[in-house]
Parts: C-alpha cells; structure tokens; sequence
C-alpha cells in the first residue's frame, strides 16, 4: 500500500511539473529547471552521506568500541539480507538515529549517545531494523527523484514570477489568451511550489511508514519499536536537538517541532499513528 502511495504521489509531482512547464508556455524553461535540480540532487545523492555525517560529527566505530550496537547491526543487516553497513555515532545527547548513502554497498547507520542511553536492545533493535529499511527501500534514492521534480517545479514558479515582473507573460494585449495565460501563471507561482511541497512531504511520511512496517519485521519485534518510539517522542520534547531543516527527513524521529496545521508540512507522520500501527501489527 504504501508503495502505491508513493508511486502515485511520485505521479501527481511529475503531473504537476508538467503543468506547470505548459503554464510558463516555454519548453526551454522547463528544461534548464529539470537541468538544475537534476545537477544540484545529483552532488546530494552521491556526497549526501559525508556532508551529513559530518554534519553531526558523526565517527565510524568499529565492534571493540560498542559491541551490541555493531553486534545488533550486523545481525538485522544478515537477516535483511543486505551488506553491513558502517556504523556511526554521533555526540548529540538527544536520542535519534537516521541512516544514508546512496545504495545499500555504500550505506551507514548512524545513533546519537542520546539513543544508547535511554533504549533497551529490544528497542534498540527495532530502531535500527527501521534504518536498515530504509537502506533496503532505497529511499535516499526516492527522496532524491522527489527533491529534483519539486526542486525544477519551484524554478519555474520562480522563473515565472520574474516573467510576470518584466511582462514576458501574461503582459501586453488583454485579449482572453492573455488573460488565460496570465491566470495559468499566476496559479503557477502560487499553487504549485506549495502543492510540489505537500507531496514531497507526503512522500516522506509514506516512506517512514513502509520503513515501520520492514523494520519491525526485520527486527521481529514491533513492539520493541512501538516502545523506542514513545521514548524518543518525549525525549526529543524534553531535549530538543538542534538539527538542519533540510536533513530532518533522515531521522527516525522529527527533530524539528511540528504541531497543528504544520504536521501538512512535515516529514514524518504523527508518531501516535505509528505506535498505532506497529501495535497493531503486533495484534495480527
């Protein structure tokens, strides 16, 4: 279900690129924006992993340095069948945990000391059977095919409203084309950087979802998840950590506060609605 999802949210962002480059009324354009985010997602695919791990001063330890932490990747990555992946730790007392690179031969798995303090192996497990579904999934991958078409939709808004500016469209004759074309624009410029958004994030949901589900049968134990994710929940409202906007995504858990209207805009689903979930994959 959640791949269908995604494939149809991947759809509806392409529909709207689309659009949106018939609205601008210029193929040129639409090309040098695909051309831009192609080559500005492209360096974040390949080189993502070191600017992030750096990022959060993430350093690669080896089995003699935490032996249950490597011991419990190295187990889940067998049972998932996927190549070990390094293992990171990163100085943050807030718990959380993200993984990336660009293919499950050149992933890692990072946890904060915040994580290793507050979870059991049991939850620990589940954490990181998440993030190896996530390596499993590819979602680097999709998160990146979903950055560029946003990314190339929000250009030509941009690109549009500049059009506007200088009366390169929607200018000159008001005939009822150039009041169509001037209505497409104006829709262009303020809709669909917006909706791009909306379903680039709705995307990401999808992907923590299906990332739940993998990881808690990888791990088997949903319960061991469900449980990690009530203590990172409070945990990341007592001690809030101080994360980049643009790479909250990557964590199991939101670092960043969002509330009401706001969880439209976020990257993850409501984590009551996760626990629900595991809890009831659990029941079954």
């Amino acid at each position: 279900m959640n791949t269908l999802k995604t494939a149809f949210l991947m759809t509806a962002l392409t529909v709207i690129l689309v659009l949106a480059g018939g609205a601008l009324g210029r193929q040129q354009g639409l090309v040098i924006a695909l051309f831009l985010a192609i080559v500005m997602n492209f360096f974040s695919y390949w080189f993502s992993d070191r600017i992030v791990l750096r990022m959060y001063r993430a350093r690669e330890i080896s089995r003699a340095e935490d032996p249950e932490l490597y011991d419990i990747v190295a187990e889940l990555a067998e049972r998932a069948g996927l190549p070990m992946p390094k293992v990171y730790i990163c100085p943050q007392n807030t718990p959380n945990a993200f993984a990336t690179g660009r293919n499950p031969k050149h992933a890692a798995i990072a946890v904060t000391q915040g994580i290793r303090r507050i979870l059991n192996r049991e939850e620990l497990a589940g954490v990181l059977g998440h993030e190896l579904a996530h390596v499993e999934h590819r979602d680097i991958l999709i998160g990146s095919i979903a950055a560029i078409i946003a990314g190339a939709i929000t250009f030509l808004a941009y690109m549009a409203r500049w059009a506007m500016i200088f009366g390169g469209i929607g200018g000159g004759n008001r005939d009822s084309s150039g009041e169509g074309n001037f209505l497409a624009t104006l829709i262009l410029i303020i809709v669909a950087p917006i909706a791009a958004m909306l379903i680039q994030m709705a995307i990401s949901r999808s992907r923590e979802y299906a990332a739940d589900a993998r990881g808690a049968k990888i791990s088997g134990n949903p319960l061991g998840l469900a449980s990690a994710l009530k203590k990172l929940q409070v945990a990341n409202r007592q001690l809030p950590m101080q994360a980049n906007p643009s790479t909250a995504h990557m964590f199991i858990m939101n670092p960043l506060s969002t509330r009401g209207i706001q969880n439209l805009f976020s990257t993850h689903p409501l984590t009551e609605e996760r626990i629900a979930r595991l809890e009831a994959m659990a029941g079954s």
